[in-house]
């Protein structure tokens, strides 16, 4: 028998070996948006989210097109036509930084550009996408409403058809990059049933009035969209979906960029945790020696690195046309759960200083509770995997 291989070294950031799982573009993918957001986001990301601004959106969303991130998993149009875990990577990269920039990129490209590369028509798709995946034009979704997020088939936004054009009444809430959007993917109640539109937002009727005093997703604008008897020509329609599979598609496809992004945000707080505790001195030594603390180390290292690999898998199964809705959910419920709870219990290593902003943690914990809100509340998940288990439906 020949002698057994020497096995590798054990690394603390890479505990169950998953870099192996990833080829060498996954990598230089995954090294790039790391490297674009140590230069760009990191040294300036706690003095944006203590002023809740996002300042040079636009020239940070033209970066971002540079390096392929917008649309990206999207193909023709000057998309990268990367894969789905190459984007899932990307995610979680950004995600590290700030939850802010993760869901600059996902609204972008999962929500905004996703819908019109997949329901626009050719027309709209080259008005369109080129310039968003350039990060010239920057895009948003309207599906959510002051009275209506979880049950989006009860939406209020109407548009009516006169003579050739549609006109727009409504108002949406809680919408990322409203006000600094050049196009609106808007949903609204029509006679034929829920349609999508592209809406320009230079549009007479249209306004976009940004949201304050957040205390989550600071450096993220966050806005209201106000549609006054918005006058769109027939072309603005979107032609190729009618209904709510049109809008939840696409939040399914933004879904599973947060199950990867979410495991960014605990990965940021866990590392900390992790050199805090070396360094931090307690009774004549570092508390990472004592045994509460390891045993808190290790079980945020499991839930991080075991959601890692889910997400991992989900990617695998998105690539190969087989990620269904409902896995997800699965997916998205456990990761963004477990990120909270990474978050906090590293909060707790860190004692008076985890609520300072010279650590990322609180920041990552606050940023969080608004991603386990939005793409689909914990019930919602919830509900979706309790009627994929039982056949029954409990919305109803």
């Amino acid at each position: 028998m020949s002698a057994p291989s020497k096995l590798p070294p054990f690394d603390p950031a890479d505990p169950l070996g998953i870099d192996d799982l990833l080829d060498a573009e996954d990598l230089a993918i995954r090294d790039t948006v790391r490297s674009w957001a140590a230069d760009r986001v990191l040294p300036h990301i706690a003095d944006w989210y203590e002023r809740g601004e996002l300042p040079g959106i636009r020239e940070l969303a033209r970066e971002l097109g540079s390096i392929g991130a917008l649309g990206m998993s999207l193909d023709g149009y000057g998309c990268a036509g990367a894969t789905a875990v190459q984007y899932g990577l990307a995610c979680l990269e950004l995600e590290a930084a700030d939850s802010g920039i993760r869901s600059l990129v996902s609204v972008q490209g999962s929500l905004a550009m996703y819908a019109i590369h997949r329901y626009g028509s050719e027309e709209q798709k080259q008005r369109w996408l080129p310039g968003m995946a350039a990060g010239e034009t920057i895009g948003c979704f309207g599906l959510t409403e002051p009275d209506h997020g979880s049950d989006p088939a009860a939406m209020r936004t109407y548009a009516k058809r006169d003579g050739s054009d549609w006109v727009l009444t409504g108002r949406k809430m809680w919408i990322t990059n409203g006000s600094v959007a050049g196009v609106a993917v808007v949903w609204a109640q029509t006679d034929e049933g829920i349609r999508g539109f592209a809406v320009p937002t230079d549009s007479p009727g249209f306004s976009a009035p940004e949201i304050r005093h957040k205390w989550s997703l600071r450096a993220s604008v966050t806005s209201e969209l106000v549609m006054d008897d918005v006058r769109l020509p027939a072309d603005a329609v979107l032609p190729e979906v009618t209904g709510l599979r049109g809008p939840l598609s696409c939040l399914s496809h933004a879904r599973y960029g947060i199950v990867w992004g979410a495991m960014g945000a605990a990965r940021s707080s866990f590392e900390a945790a992790v050199e805090y505790a070396k360094t931090r001195e307690q009774f004549g030594r570092p508390i990472g020696g004592f045994q509460l603390t390891q045993a808190k180390l290790a079980d945020m290292a499991v839930e991080l690195h075991k959601g890692i690999l889910l997400a991992h898998h989900l990617g695998r199964r998105m690539d190969a046309g087989k990620l269904r809705p409902e896995q997800v959910s699965f997916g998205k419920l456990n990761n963004v759960r477990e990120a909270i709870e990474i978050c906090r219990t590293s909060r707790t290593i860190l004692g008076a200083n985890g609520i300072s902003l010279e650590y990322p943690v609180m920041r990552h914990a606050t940023n969080l509770e608004s991603v386990l809100t939005y793409e689909g509340t914990v019930e919602m998940h919830q509900l979706v995997l309790g009627k994929a288990l039982t056949g029954l439906d409990a919305f109803r």
